[in-house]
């Protein structure tokens, strides 16, 4: 049995299916929002007057943290790899020829 899932956007103003997912932040608080082509160009057309005149924030940006579906599948791998007789450890990164291996094998 064959299975196809389609993930659609819905933009979050109008409704109507949505092009993109857009961060922004303001006062500190990080935002994303489902947004058509149409409605992220006037969220940024909107916003072009305040960021000409303002300066960019210093420092690098932080990663975002993982998913819980990142870990259960690193969990998957883990599992897997021990069944195999492969040796990981049970925290930080799977080597990529472990990963790869799991992948070919599923």
């Amino acid at each position: 049995m064959a299975e196809q899932m389609i993930k659609r956007l819905i933009d979050d103003l109008d409704g109507e299916e949505a092009a993109a997912t857009v961060p922004f932040s303001i006062d500190g608080t990080d935002y994303v929002i489902d947004l058509s082509a149409e409605n992220a160009g006037l969220l940024r057309e909107r916003l072009a007057p305040f960021i000409e005149h303002a300066r960019r924030a210093g420092g690098v940006r932080r990663a975002q943290a993982r998913s819980t579906g990142g870990r259960l599948r690193s969990a998957e791998i883990r599992a897997w790899a021990r069944t195999q007789g492969i040796k990981v450890n049970e925290r930080g990164r799977i080597p990529a020829t472990v990963v790869e291996e799991y992948e070919r094998s599923h």
